[in-house]
């Protein structure tokens, strides 16, 4: 069901976590589109840096969303994963080039990790995660996360199944994960959140399930009770924000799920794994506050909610019409 004008708002979530849609809250320029939104992330300012697929990368609003400036055009194979310091500085995953940049707001790149183009050696074949041996450093990354001292944790990725640990001036300090099913092994570790006490929170894809390791690579937790699970954001509260891809986009030809699977949500938890909030479901994607196919999620510091998702290529280039590829949320206060 597409969005019509007539549905402009509309209040989801529960308790403390309720939320109104913010609809077509981005002012973009005449003739530009997202194509689609791989992730977002706010800085100090609470400016909200969209990064996606169109010819203008990293587009920039104020928190009203007024366009500011945009920047990356060319620089990029495919732009996938977002992570904005506490200096301001943003960390990019170009997952098709096997890379990842920490660039200044303003663009200029400070350092690159990987080789542009350049997999490393992960045994996998014709794009199927089901090959994959492991190996090191990068096969197509998908996202990261900064400890307090400055260490990246990245996801690596649709061609890997690891999670490595940087230095803050990029020396590669550990690596964990292989292929696999149990206990610490990864299908697609996607996304990736750290909460205040530095424990790590692992989107574990296609085994759909969050796996919790501390920052030695040692594991914690585990949790079973999202779908495909695409990133978590855990804010200063240790409220853990999570993006589902559900099961009725984004499928591989191997993957079978029931008709009666959910499609699209967002889901929110305490540290423990307790449900605190959830809503959509991808029965009438295109509407406020459902979705297609959400693929990051991050909340600023008056507690609004950014979902970007990846309608485009999850639905092979058929983009229904009227579903947002970035949707915002603001808190209900109480």
């Amino acid at each position: 069901m597409a969005m019509t004008e007539k549905v402009q708002h509309k209040i989801v979530g529960t308790g403390s976590f309720t939320y109104e849609t913010v609809v077509s809250w981005e002012k973009l320029p005449n003739d530009w589109s997202f194509v689609e939104t791989v992730g977002m992330a706010t800085d100090s300012q609470d400016r909200v840096y969209v990064f996606n697929r169109s010819e203008q990368p990293v587009i920039v609003f104020d928190r009203e969303g007024n366009f500011l400036h945009a920047w990356g055009k060319g620089r990029f194979v495919r732009p996938h994963g977002i992570w904005i310091g506490p200096d301001d500085m943003l960390y990019l995953a170009d997952d098709e080039d096997h890379t990842l940049g920490k660039y200044t707001p303003d663009g200029q790149l400070v350092m690159k990790l990987g080789t542009s183009g350049q997999g490393s050696d992960t045994g996998i074949k014709d794009k199927d995660y089901r090959t994959i041996k492991g190996g090191p450093p990068f096969n197509k990354p998908t996202n990261l996360a900064l400890d307090p001292a400055g260490n990246m944790y990245i996801t690596d990725g649709y061609g890997n199944c690891k999670v490595h640990k940087f230095s803050p001036d990029g020396q590669h300090l550990l690596s964990w994960g292989e292929p696999g099913t149990g206990p610490g092994q990864f299908n697609i570790p996607h996304g990736i959140g750290i909460d205040s006490r530095q424990r790590l929170y692992i989107c574990d894809r296609e085994n759909s399930r969050i796996q919790i390791f501390d920052t030695e690579g040692n594991l914690l937790d585990l949790w079973t009770h999202v779908v495909r699970p695409c990133e978590a954001f855990i804010d200063s509260h240790d409220n853990v924000f999570v993006a589902e891809l559900g099961t009725r986009v984004g499928l591989l030809p191997w993957m079978n799920f029931p008709a009666t699977s959910p499609g699209g949500r967002v889901s929110i938890f305490d540290t423990t794994g307790n449900l605190q909030s959830r809503w959509g479901g991808g029965d009438e994607p295109g509407t406020p506050g459902d979705f297609l196919a959400p693929h990051d999620i991050w909340v600023d510091s008056q507690g609004s909610i950014y979902v970007g998702e990846v309608i485009v290529s999850s639905t092979g280039n058929k983009q229904p019409v009227g579903c947002p590829s970035l949707q915002k949320f603001s808190l209900v206060k109480k």
